[in-house]
């Protein structure tokens, strides 16, 4: 495995599992935590929606990345994750995902390749590459 230093580490504590409380030790995430809306209260986030929230901001920068070495317009494009957990075949949980890209003004096979190599590029693509299903699709802007 190779080593990664780190320009930069954050913690967030839990407390109470799916029906706590998070907060990272700068204060600015302060989250109560609960099943999802289908199972239980509604009056939190869920660690699936802290995943995919945090999963699309990183893809959304590694597709500017991207788009800067190829010189293409992405700064009205739009990445959505979608998370879903269940039963694994092998017993337990597990996760899979769906990344949507929309990027305006790019055709449909350009806006693919750039969100490919975003996929390539993203910390957490490459976190979860051959751990979890992942669809990468893209969206024609409307």
């Amino acid at each position: 495995m190779t080593k990664i230093e780190p320009r930069y580490t954050t913690t967030v504590t839990a407390t109470g599992g799916r029906e706590g409380h998070a907060v990272s030790d700068d204060g600015v995430l302060d989250v109560q935590l609960r099943r999802p809306k289908t199972n239980g209260r509604s009056d939190g986030t869920n660690p699936e929606q802290l995943f995919a929230a945090a999963w699309a901001g990183c893809f959304q920068s590694a597709l500017g990345a991207v788009a800067r070495e190829t010189g293409d317009d992405v700064s009205q494009s739009k990445v959505s994750v979608e998370v879903g957990i269940g039963a694994a075949p092998d017993g337990g949980s597990g996760l899979v995902a769906k990344i949507m890209v929309e990027i305006p003004g790019v055709n449909s096979d350009k806006a693919q390749e750039l969100a490919d190599k975003a996929h390539q590029l993203c910390p957490y693509s490459r976190a979860t590459r051959g751990n979890i299903d992942v669809d990468v699709t893209v969206a024609q802007a409307v």
